[in-house]
């Protein structure tokens, strides 16, 4: 496929989105919707939170046919979950000569037309993002954020999108495209990264994942080195010093490419951006870096605080290309982190009980599927919400990440009071039938580390069981009553929400 070309004015220019309640692509529904074009597009008729998303631009989703494709349409843009020669769509596309652009395609040619940043890394890319796009709606650039998941801080949405950036009138660009800022959440899976145009690379970690495409961690570190040797000459690379695979892909690509700037972040970092992690009160996670000095986050985990370091940097990489002196903007960039409200299955509360004993019951949902996800999430939690008993629901995802990975997965836990293992969430890519690995056998390993490991197959049997554990005393070690957290990439979210139906 030849490289796409986007139209210079997106106004009643049609486009067709091929997966269109994908997140990715629904925020990508929003930045053109907001540009002038005319969108349409198809899905599968389960609903999703990006539905939200599309119902508040007034866009229903058709069923896959052939017929949702006319000649009038500019564009077809599809998910890499569908493929050119069997969705009926895409057979049509091309037998009308409509042109076509995978989703990464079609946000890489998006990405040359503004002065672009591609956050990028295993861990931590959606929440990073969204730190950088709260920030930048505190500043005065003409600046746009794409998140690959809703960002509270956003509107519940997943782009934030400047005044100043937005089009006038007839969808024409009021700024030039070289003084337009673009942060875009970009993914390794792949190599999807590499079809966009960055002039700014954050890079939050690098270890072994994916292990279907990248069998070893080798594989995974080439493909960052070579996503950053696409920056420009003098191009700059923000990166967490303190995640060892990141320095270390950080210095393999700087041997190759002198001329990359490199900026540290984190505890072991010097300079600007060394971070000093301070006290959790009031649910105030509290921190100071060099550049800003004492800020905080409502929100949990060490691992939020490092995120939002990152953002910080980049955000003053940004200040710095148009022109700015950071040093200007310290208290706005405070109020941007303070404005972080999280986002959707990121450490999200999704409710709130009592049991009859008045014991407090919140509900968390979190994305971590990553053994280091896990295990820094859940002590962020632990010392977030102090005094409370924590009960995890992990629903793992992929087989061959859990095989990969095992040993790593079942000492992830120790943070958590109980544990409650679900069956393994398939990757459409997978065969369960011929894998040797079960959500049992995660169970038994698990149960090596941690003395309270409990194997519930199915979301009704977890939910039964949940619900038992919750409406129990918490007891006088845990004042504050439970967290009960369910945590994956999978729809385990399914069962708080059984556990709230019963409470």
């Amino acid at each position: 496929m030849g490289k796409i070309s986007l139209p210079e004015d997106f106004h009643n220019f049609h486009v067709h989105f091929v997966g269109i309640k994908g997140t990715g692509m629904a925020a990508f529904v929003e930045i053109l919707y907001h540009n002038g074009a005319i969108i349409t597009g198809s899905d599968v008729s389960e609903r999703f939170y990006t539905d939200e998303i599309l119902d508040a631009l007034g866009i229903t989703a058709l069923p896959f046919s052939q017929s949702n494709i006319t000649k009038d349409i500019g564009l077809v843009i599809y998910s890499s979950a569908y493929k050119l020669d069997q969705n009926p769509d895409l057979i049509a596309a091309q037998r009308l000569g409509v042109p076509c652009a995978l989703y990464t395609e079609a946000l890489g040619a998006y990405s040359e037309r503004a002065f672009s940043a591609g956050v990028c890394g295993v861990h931590g890319k959606t929440s990073t993002t969204g730190i950088v796009g709260t920030i930048l709606s505190q500043l005065d650039l003409p600046a746009q954020a794409l998140a690959g998941s809703v960002i509270n801080s956003f509107g519940k949405k997943c782009v934030y999108t400047s005044p100043l950036f937005a089009s006038g009138n007839g969808g024409k660009p009021q700024t030039s495209a070289a003084q337009k800022y673009f942060v875009a959440e970009t993914c390794e899976y792949q190599r999807h990264f590499m079809s966009f145009c960055p002039k700014i690379i954050l890079l939050t970690s690098v270890e072994s994942d994916h292990q279907d495409y990248y069998p070893t961690f080798a594989d995974i570190q080439a493909a960052f080195v070579d996503y950053i040797l696409k920056l420009p000459q003098g191009g700059t690379l923000v990166y967490c010093a303190d995640d060892g695979g990141a320095a270390e892909t950080a210095r393999i690509a700087a041997s190759k490419r002198p001329d990359i700037a490199l900026v540290p972040y984190g505890q072991k970092a010097d300079g600007d951006y060394h971070l000093e992690y301070k006290s959790v009160a009031d649910q105030k996670n509290n921190f100071a870096i060099n550049f800003l000095g004492e800020a905080f986050l409502r929100f949990p985990g060490k691992h939020e605080v490092l995120d939002a370091c990152g953002a910080a940097a980049l955000c003053a990489c940004l200040l710095r290309a148009a022109g700015k002196n950071p040093s200007d903007y310290v208290e706005k960039i405070k109020a941007g982190l303070e404005k972080f409200e999280g986002g959707k299955r990121r450490s999200e509360v999704t409710g709130h009980a009592k049991n009859s004993f008045g014991d407090d019951i919140v509900f968390v949902d979190d994305y971590g599927h990553h053994p280091t996800a896990v295990k820094t999430t859940l002590a962020g939690f632990k010392e977030f919400y102090s005094g409370k008993k924590i009960i995890v629901d992990f629903m793992s995802h992929t087989y061959t990440r859990t095989a990969a990975l095992l040993s790593e997965f079942a000492q992830s836990f120790d943070s958590a009071d109980t544990v409650i293992l679900n069956k393994i969430y398939a990757s459409a890519r997978e065969n369960p039938a011929a894998a040797n690995i079960t959500g049992k056998t995660l169970a038994d390993e698990a149960s090596k580390f941690h003395k309270d490991v409990h194997y519930k197959e199915e979301f009704d049997q977890a939910a039964a069981f949940g619900a038992d554990l919750l409406g129990q005393k918490a007891g006088d070690q845990f004042p504050g009553g439970y967290l009960f957290v369910t945590m994956g990439a999978g729809d385990n979210w399914k069962v708080a929400q059984k556990i709230m139906e019963k409470l």
